[in-house]
Order: C-alpha cells, then structure tokens, then sequence
C-alpha cells in the first residue's frame, strides 16, 4: 500500500502541480518529475527543486533532487510552472524501479502511463 507521501506525489505528477514539503527538516518547491521505488523498497522520487532550502547550494533556476519519500513531509501541492530545468543527458539513478515518470518517452519503461 503506497504511503500518503507516494500518493500526493503521484497526484502531483498526474495533474502537474507543484509540490512544497519539507525534507529532512528543510523547505523545498518541487515538481517531481519520475516516482518508484529503491532496490529495497524504499519509496524514492527524482524531482526539480527550483526554490526553498537545502543542506547544500540550490543554484539559480533549480537542480535535480533525489528524494526519499518517507524524509518528506508537510506535502502542499500548488498550481504553479511545471519546472524540470534544461536538458541533461545523464541517466538517472535515483528511482530503480520506476512506477511512473511524466516524460512520455521515458527509457525507464515505467509500471504506468500517466
């Protein structure tokens, strides 16, 4: 049974709305970009983090951010841009099985469509 978490994630990505939560203690924007799980389980989404706060440097504009979902929480989705930077050409390695990304031609063969 996915967490709530999962859930608002997955609603997230499915209506295109911008997530703020906090993670790890800090605040994050973030629009989550592929949803799944780690090897062992662990639900895990890849997102754009392009405002709030981080343990380390958010450049202007925004970075990728692998987050653990059970690290995550006071979730708010909001209308807003849906942001995932520029282009990048490194394969991702955060979700390892993926349950479902909003890049309609992903490589990750995703469990579902959205």
């Amino acid at each position: 049974m996915p967490s709530d978490a999962y859930q608002l994630f997955h609603e997230a990505m499915a209506t295109k709305k911008q997530i703020v939560c906090t993670y790890n203690g800090l605040r994050r924007e973030v629009c989550p970009v592929i949803l799944g799980h780690s090897r062992n389980g662990e639900e895990k989404a890849l997102t754009y983090q392009f405002g709030g706060d981080t343990s380390s440097v958010l450049p202007a504009g925004g970075e990728w951010r692998c987050l653990t979902l059970s690290k995550v929480g006071e979730i708010e989705l909001r209308d807003g841009p849906w942001r995932t930077g520029g282009s990048h050409s490194a394969s991702q390695s955060c979700v390892d099985v993926v349950d479902f990304d909003v890049n309609p031609r992903s490589p990750y063969s995703p469990k579902h469509r959205l």
